[in-house]
């Protein structure tokens, strides 16, 4: 897995995923996933802890993204 940005600040090399959550409220949702992401970052390789979260509204029966928000863990 390889991937760039425009202007080269972001080259991901490859992703372990840790840990996987997802919890549904009737019409919401949150998948939150944690990654070990080996990318080079403005020059500089290496492990980054990720933390990726994704709120999900159910809207006519089909679920839809509404934001993800990533941080560090």
């Amino acid at each position: 897995m390889a991937g760039a940005d425009a202007e080269g600040q972001f080259v991901c090399h490859s992703i372990d995923e840790k840990n996987t959550t997802l919890d549904i409220d009737s019409d919401t949702a949150r998948l939150v996933i944690q990654t070990i992401t080996d990318a080079t970052v403005y020059g500089t390789q290496a492990d980054w802890p990720l933390r990726l979260a994704t709120d999900y509204v159910r809207r006519a029966g089909t679920w839809a993204a509404l934001r993800t928000v990533a941080t560090a863990w």
